[in-house]
């Protein structure tokens, strides 16, 4: 079987010592929803979900229904919380046949929830989402005691957590994240003391667990620290988190360049002096950011190799000039580890103006992946 040049790998060893790293951020009694939405941030829902599952996580989080039911044919037996919730009859069955749990926020879903379970006479877990500050899915704080009262009334709906969700807990200024925190636990002690048994109550992301120990609650949702990635590409963390995702292509050519001669489309670059430039096989099809021409680097032989010129479909020219034995059919590295060298996502997104979330789904989408 022919076999393509470039290769992308997922170290699921990584995924296991990341989540220690989570481990080590929060207290004994609080519980781990790995987030494994969109492909697992591109890095294979499947296969990470069952090494998170293995590895003791109480729970997954995807973003819609398919994501969960996937789940649940590939054998994964664990609570798979839907973050997005479900709008329609149909994925209310599949919720209730499928023992999931919806996230709900507004009383339409939640109606229809209870509705198809008490058909099913099942009682259905949900989560209820609050919007503390973000701005998006959720009930407003203010209405949130009166929407929890009427799902608590529900008959074969139990409402096991509350949830919110932080707009900014990688930011310096932790004013924002602190006014979220204390929003999210007034509305937990006011559902507690309707008598509801709240026991997973869940606000931290990545950057929470991280920087801001009071939103940890009962549960905590890593999304972006489990890949290696970090909540924004200056974030300091003081963990050892590791990549996960590394990948690699292969010189095509390498070329012997006179002075001032252009390289790639738009002539962009032009060399100085003499360069020895290496074409390799991978490209913005491939899901290298084309923003990063001119200004990312790779790994040939051991050494970090400038990008040059504009990155192309499937080929990118990087200068090799002084980087020895280096032949075509050499390994290239555009994101991972060689040779105690690291391009991490953060480096690639910050070249880019974004986030390594964005770098990490973009390598993922086309390239088969393997698994050490």
């Amino acid at each position: 079987m022919l076999i393509s040049p470039n290769k992308l790998t997922i170290d699921l060893g990584a995924i296991v010592h990341n989540l220690g790293e989570v481990r080590g951020c929060i207290g004994p009694g609080i519980s781990i929803m790995g987030i494994v939405k969109s492909d697992a941030y591109g890095h294979g829902m499947v296969p990470v979900s069952k090494t998170l599952e293995k590895n003791g996580v109480y729970s997954l989080g995807v973003s819609f229904i398919s994501e969960a039911l996937m789940l649940r044919e590939e054998g994964i037996r664990i609570p798979v919380i839907i973050l997005c919730g479900i709008d329609k009859e149909a994925e209310a069955f599949a919720a209730v046949d499928n023992g999931l749990t919806p996230v709900v926020y507004d009383l339409d879903s939640a109606e229809r929830l209870e509705r198809v379970a008490s058909i099913r006479d099942k009682r259905l877990k949900v989560h209820v989402k609050i919007d503390t500050g973000m701005g998006r899915l959720g009930i407003d704080c203010d209405h949130a005691v009166s929407f929890i009262k009427r799902v608590a009334g529900f008959k074969s709906l139990e409402i096991e957590a509350l949830m919110s969700h932080l707009s900014s807990a990688d930011e310096e200024d932790i004013a924002f994240t602190k006014g979220q925190i204390e929003r999210f636990n007034a509305v937990v002690n006011e559902a507690k003391k309707m008598g509801l048994d709240l026991r997973l109550n869940h606000l931290a992301n990545s950057a929470g667990i991280i920087a801001h120990k009071g939103s940890h609650f009962d549960m905590v949702r890593p999304g972006i620290m489990l890949y290696g990635g970090l909540p924004s590409p200056d974030f300091k963390t003081g963990l050892d988190l590791r990549p996960v995702m590394g990948l690699k292509c292969h010189i095509l050519q390498i070329r012997e360049f006179n002075d001032n001669t252009p390289v790639s489309y738009g002539r962009r670059y032009y060399t100085e002096g003499n360069r020895k430039i290496a074409i390799v096989s991978a490209g913005y099809a491939d899901g290298i950011p084309r923003a990063i021409s001119n200004r990312g680097r790779v790994i040939i032989g051991g050494e970090f190799a400038p990008i040059r010129g504009n990155v192309c479909m499937n080929m990118l020219a990087c200068d090799i000039t002084g980087i020895n034995a280096v032949k075509a059919g050499d390994e290239c590295t555009v994101i991972g580890t060689d040779s105690k060298k690291t391009i991490t996502g953060d480096e690639i997104a910050g070249l880019c103006s974004t986030i390594s979330y964005e770098v990490y789904l973009s390598f993922g989408k086309g390239l088969e992946r393997e698994y050490i």
